[in-house]
């Protein structure tokens, strides 16, 4: 039977229930952290994303998939940590985050440059799924790249057809982070099939930030799935109008295209806790199960539906 790599250890394919597909546990700037905050309470954080989580398992929720990558801070012992304490699977990814350029270690090595070798980050992602993070044992289950509104610079393509070598070698499915309101994910797409990237298996991320019909029947008829989330950012896009457009996605036909999440944390060092509640104060990982859900089936949506976005969608993405 098909497994998936979880924090803890695999999981059989069949175990993998009602899932939110993009949630990150920890966005935190090590060096920032170092330098200037001094306040910072490991333990504390540690205890908080365990009953946070903890949360979201009473709610139903059995699975989370976290596409914390280099360039948001990804640290997988403390993420182990939390992992053995809370009642809910953990799935990390591997890849790059970035709007722009690479960070400074790629600059300089890779096909082409001053230190010409094959490309270090498609070399590194595929270890990270085969072999492990760091010397944790923790296996990445995924793979994340980003494109946003500065578009395809030269350090997001090298990213993401890194992300895409790296699928085509092991088989890990892909979760990108694009703006809709430029069409990133039409050129995601584009990039990864180039690639040879099987489209079935990318999750088109932040689709849920715009009401654009057209664009988001263009990008699932090309067989991505549509990431409907940031569920509680209502300053981006507000919650009614995200569950409308939902709606509508399912009576044209695209309910096998959609996934639920936030994009939520536990911690962001974007924000003080103060500031993030104050902005967003829906912004968590309740909202989807206490809100979105039951406002979907006053729409008229069905438990099937819902079943299909948190449970059949997900498990297809792994398949």
């Amino acid at each position: 039977m098909p497994s998936i790599q979880t924090v803890t250890g695999p999981i059989d394919l069949d175990d993998f229930g009602p899932t939110l597909v993009h949630e990150h546990v920890v966005i935190m700037n090590t060096e920032y952290n170092q330098n200037y905050q001094p306040d910072w309470d490991e333990e504390a954080r540690i205890s908080d994303a365990v009953e946070k989580l903890n949360e979201l398992s009473q709610l139903g929720i059995t699975s989370i998939m976290d596409p914390t990558v280099l360039g948001l801070g990804r640290y997988i012992p403390r993420i182990k940590r939390i992992a053995e304490q809370a009642n809910i699977n953990i799935l990390v990814a591997t890849g790059l985050y970035t709007f722009n350029d690479l960070p400074m270690q790629f600059e300089y090595r890779g096909p082409g440059r001053l230190v010409d070798i094959p490309e270090p980050l498609t070399e590194m992602f595929i270890s990270d799924i085969t072999e492990g993070i760091a010397d944790t044992g923790v296996r990445a289950a995924f793979l994340k790249c980003a494109i946003e509104q500065p578009g395809l610079t030269p350090g997001v393509e090298r990213a993401m057809r890194a992300v895409g070598q790296a699928h085509v070698e092991t088989g890990a499915p892909i979760t990108v982070h694009t703006s809709p309101h430029n069409e990133s994910g039409l050129t995601a797409q584009r990039v990864l099939k180039e690639e040879g990237v099987d489209l079935d298996k990318v999750i088109i991320g932040h689709c849920g930030d715009t009401t654009d019909l057209d664009y988001l029947c263009r990008v699932a008829d090309q067989g991505s799935m549509l990431g409907m989330d940031r569920f509680g950012l209502d300053i981006f896009l507000p919650t009614a109008q995200r569950v409308e457009t939902i709606l509508e996605l399912v009576r044209r036909g695209y309910a096998d295209s959609i996934t639920l999440t936030h994009d939520a944390n536990c911690f962001i060092d974007y924000f003080s806790d103060a500031e993030k509640a104050h902005a967003a104060p829906n912004w968590h990982y309740r909202h989807i199960s206490e809100d979105v859900i039951p406002a979907l089936l006053d729409g008229g949506l069905d438990q099937s539906h819902i079943e299909t976005f948190l449970v059949t969608n997900p498990r297809r993405h792994f398949e």
